[in-house]
């Protein structure tokens, strides 16, 4: 078993998000990630209900992501070796707490199109989530392998509804079923797969029917990247050649401050995931090019700030509580600043109590590794707290702050439920003061005329569950 617990300069860290449509293939493509990153020996197909990060029961019979877990890998680029956090988040608008809550909780975010229809309702929700958070995210149009993949169109829908800063750096080569490989316009070269299943990127010539339109796209990129940097922006209209280090800086300037959106296109399961975690790990930030975190002291109300720094007091949040089986409650979090180690206390400013952290787990889907300490810049659980929900701020005792709160949608269905026998009446009141404390857009109340108890939720799917 390989081990996480290894200290990683924080500018070799990524915590980012998968978001995408239902069926768009974002678990599929955080499976390749992973696998390819050499976590995985065999990959779980969806459809086998064999997936890392889709690991509740409900999820494996119906094929969707419910729980986002958040799950680490390691990526080699550029000569470094990186630490990705990747949160798998749900797709559907039923679960749509679950998207706003990890979006507090990334850095930056990789969003997934369906490449047969580019965007769609719900991209846009998602897109509108990963604004108010001011997250950076990169795009990726998945699919256009399948009949009716067209990366042309679908690039155009994302420019058109969600933001004209969207800008291509690889085109796919061949179309729907005959794809097999791509061209990058960063690097000016073409790659080829032989499949799915093999890992190997081949570089190859660009193909003569290609050759006008990558020189358009690249033209577009190159233009829309010189304005990221004056300097650059002096040598491109002297009319020297800006080398492809120097593009890539722009890229990443750029895709941080959330001025281009760059977007890739291919099918995720093949070697493509390479190039797209290559991307990740080129645009996304680290916890260092985010701005310190800001919080309220709870007592005094006045602001305060915590930079990404070990020195610094602990600061986390929890944004995910789920019920193990096997060990009890698994609080999610986030760390902001500082260090926390097992076996200590720290306090819960939102709700003004001590909790003991009995034990720290990293987590890889449903694998967990026991640490003992958790720096600034991590994403893990911790085993045994007994009062903290989700939302809570944990900090230093003598140093408290309270991070922003996170607001979520109010319910929009109820249901009545009744127990089928007398007997399972405590299981059932048990199971779902359970259900309160893992989901905040999950509600339970009596209704005193007719003694029922009364359940909301997000939509139909969301109650089932």
């Amino acid at each position: 078993m390989q081990t996480y617990d290894v200290k990683m300069p924080l500018e070799q860290t990524r915590n980012i998000g998968i978001i995408a449509h239902i069926d768009a293939g974002k678990t599929t493509t955080t499976e390749r990630l992973l696998y390819f990153t050499g976590q995985i020996h065999k990959m779980g197909e969806v459809h086998e209900g064999a997936a890392t990060t889709d690991f509740m029961e409900q999820e494996r019979e119906r094929g969707i992501t419910i729980q986002s877990a958040a799950v680490t890998c390691f990526w080699d680029f550029d000569g470094k070796r990186y630490r990705i956090n990747i949160i798998d988040t749900p797709g559907h608008v039923d679960f749509t707490a679950e998207v706003e809550r990890s979006l507090r909780v990334l850095d930056g975010a990789v969003v997934i199109f369906d490449g047969r229809k580019g965007v769609e309702p719900q991209s846009e929700t998602v897109w509108r989530q990963a604004n108010k958070y001011k997250v950076p995210r990169i795009c990726f149009m998945n699919k256009i392998n399948l009949i009716g993949g067209d990366f042309d169109k679908s690039f155009g829908t994302i420019k058109a509804r969600l933001s004209n800063k969207a800008v291509a750096i690889t085109l796919p080569i061949g179309r729907e079923s005959e794809l097999y490989g791509y061209i990058d316009l960063v690097k000016n070269k073409a790659f080829k797969y032989e499949g799915p299943d093999s890992p190997d990127l081949i570089e190859i010539p660009i193909p003569e029917e290609l050759k006008t339109r990558t020189e358009e796209y690249r033209a577009t990129l190159v233009e829309t990247l010189v304005e990221m940097d004056d300097a650059l922006m002096e040598k491109f209209f002297a009319g020297e050649e800006i080398t492809v280090d120097e593009l890539k800086m722009a890229l990443r300037k750029g895709t941080l401050e959330s001025k281009i959106f760059p977007v890739l296109g291919g099918d995720s399961r093949t070697s493509m995931s390479k190039t797209l975690l290559d991307y990740i790990t080129l645009c996304l930030p680290s916890p260092l090019d985010v701005p310190p975190v800001q919080g309220d002291h709870p007592k005094t109300g006045a602001e305060v700030e915590r930079k990404p720094d070990e020195s610094e007091p602990f600061s986390g949040l929890v944004f995910k509580i789920v019920n193990d089986p096997h060990i009890g409650n698994l609080s999610y979090f986030r760390v902001y600043s500082g260090t926390i180690k097992s076996g200590t206390y720290v306090f819960n400013s939102t709700k003004g109590i001590r909790e003991r952290i009995s034990r720290l787990v990293l987590m890889h889907a449903d694998d967990r590794e026991e640490v003992d300490i958790l720096r600034i810049g991590d994403i893990g659980a911790i085993v045994g707290l007994k009062d903290s929900v989700t939302g809570d701020t944990l900090c230093d005792e003598a140093n408290p702050i309270i991070l922003e709160q996170i607001s979520f949608a109010e319910p929009v269905i109820s249901q009545a439920i009744e127990p089928a026998t007398k007997s399972d009446e405590e299981k059932m009141s048990e199971a779902l003061i359970r259900l309160v404390k893992e989901d905040p857009t999950f509600k339970v109340e009596s209704n005193i005329e007719t003694g029922q108890t009364i359940i909301s939720g997000m939509g139909e799917l969301h109650l089932e569950i």
